[in-house]
C-alpha cells in the first residue's frame, strides 16, 4: 500500500518535505481489529508537532494521521464479520483503559504517533474505536470532526458554559469553525467573540455568525465567562486572561504549545489575569465517549466543515501550508 511516512524530526520552517512515499504492506487485523480501507484522513496541526519533536513519537518511522475516515476491509477473529462493509472514522484515541478517564491513562495510544495513521490507504484499529459515520456526513466532511470537531466538543463541555453566558474563541482554524457551529446550536442564546490574528480569519469567523470579531490584543466589550484558545502560541493565552470575567475559565485545547513567543508570559500578572478566581484548564487527548456522543450530534446540526483537499501525495503540501500560511477551515487528505 502507498503511505507517507515520518522518518525523522524537522523544522517545518526550512523542511518541505518532510514525510517520504513509501509502499508498505497491507497490515493484518488482530483478534481485536478491524481494517480500515481509507478514503480521506484529515490534516491535524498536531502532525505539526510530532514532525518538529514537540510531541516526538515513542520510534520512528511511523505514518501520521488521525482524521481517518474509511470502510471497514476486513475484521479479527473477535470481531464480527457483519462490521465489514461499514463506514467509519478513528480519531487521536487508537487505544486506551475503556474508562471515563482514559485520556489521561498511561495506557493512551494516539493514532499517527504511537501506531500508524491514516497518511496511508489502509490502517488497523480496535474495534471499539472505530466509530460509525453518519450518513449525511461525506468522507471529506466527517475527517475534520474525528479531532478537530471532536476535541473542540470536549473542550466546550469542559469552560462549563450554560446557554446565555458569553464564549470567547481565540483562533480561528479547523477546531474553532467547528466549535462556533456547535455553540449555535447547543447555546443558542450565547453570545459568540471570535479573536484572531488575521483579516482573513477574522472575515471567516464573521461569515459564520460570530457576535463580535477583533485582533487576539482586543478586549470585547463585555468581559467573557469562558474562551477556548485553539493556538500553538502563547499570546493569546495571556490575552484571553485580560478578557475573562471573575471566575471566568480559559480551555486552552492544543496538545503543545510553541516556544517562540514564550516570554510574553513573564507579562502575565497574577492581578490582573488571574486573581478573583480565574482558571486556566488543558485539554488532555480525546477519549472515546467523546467522539461517540459528538458525530451524531453534528449530524443533527448539521456542521459542514470548510475543507480544501490535497491527495495523499501533496500531504507534504498541506502540511507546509497549515505551517506557514493562513488557514481557513481544515485541510483534508483524499486517498
Amino acid at each position: 500500500m502507498l503511505a507517507m511516512q515520518m522518518n525523522r524530526t524537522v523544522s517545518l520552517t526550512e523542511e518541505n518535505e518532510p514525510l517520504s512515499a513509501v509502499n508498505l504492506p497491507i497490515p493484518e487485523p488482530a483478534a481485536d481489529e478491524v481494517l480500515i480501507k481509507i478514503s480521506a484522513c484529515g490534516v491535524c496541526h498536531t502532525e505539526l508537532d510530532e514532525i518538529e519533536g514537540r510531541a516526538p513519537p515513542p520510534r520512528l518511522p511511523v505514518v501520521p494521521g488521525h482524521e481517518v475516515v474509511g470502510i471497514i476491509d476486513a475484521v479479527g477473529a473477535s470481531v464480527s464479520p457483519t462490521r465489514i462493509g461499514d463506514r467509519v472514522g478513528v480519531g487521536w484515541i487508537h487505544s486506551s483503559t475503556g474508562t471515563a478517564d482514559e485520556n489521561l491513562a498511561a495506557e493512551f495510544v494516539a493514532t499517527g504517533r504511537d501506531v500508524n495513521g491514516g497518511y496511508a490507504e489502509y490502517m488497523t484499529v480496535p474495534a471499539g474505536y472505530a466509530y460509525p459515520i453518519p450518513d449525511n456526513i461525506s468522507d471529506e466532511q466527517a475527517a475534520p470532526l474525528l479531532c478537530a470537531g471532536a476535541i473542540g466538543y470536549r473542550a466546550l463541555r469542559l469552560t462549563g458554559l450554560k446557554d446565555g453566558q458569553r464564549l470567547g474563541l481565540t483562533g480561528f482554524g479547523g477546531s474553532a469553525h467547528i466549535v462556533l457551529q456547535l455553540t449555535r446550536h447547543l447555546f443558542p442564546r450565547s453570545p459568540i467573540y471570535v479573536f484572531a490574528r488575521n483579516a482573513t480569519s477574522r472575515a471567516f469567523a464573521r461569515s459564520l455568525g460570530a457576535d463580535w470579531v477583533g485582533a487576539t490584543s482586543e478586549r470585547a466589550a463585555q468581559p467573557l465567562h469562558a474562551i477556548i484558545d485553539t493556538t500553538p502560541a502563547w499570546t493569546p493565552v495571556v490575552e484571553a486572561m485580560a478578557n475573562l470575567l471573575p471566575g471566568g475559565r480559559l480551555v486552552i485545547n492544543a496538545i503543545r504549545k510553541e516556544e517562540l513567543d514564550k516570554s510574553v508570559l513573564t507579562q502575565l500578572s497574577y492581578r490582573k489575569h488571574l486573581w478573583m478566581e480565574r482558571e486556566i484548564k488543558s485539554v488532555a487527548n480525546i477519549t472515546h465517549f467523546d467522539i461517540a456522543e459528538f458525530l451524531p450530534i453534528a449530524a443533527r446540526i448539521p456542521i459542514r466543515s470548510e475543507v480544501q483537499t490535497y491527495s495523499l501525495l501533496e500531504a507534504n503540501a498541506a502540511l507546509i501550508s497549515l505551517k506557514r500560511e493562513s488557514v481557513r477551515g481544515a485541510k483534508v487528505l483524499v486517498i
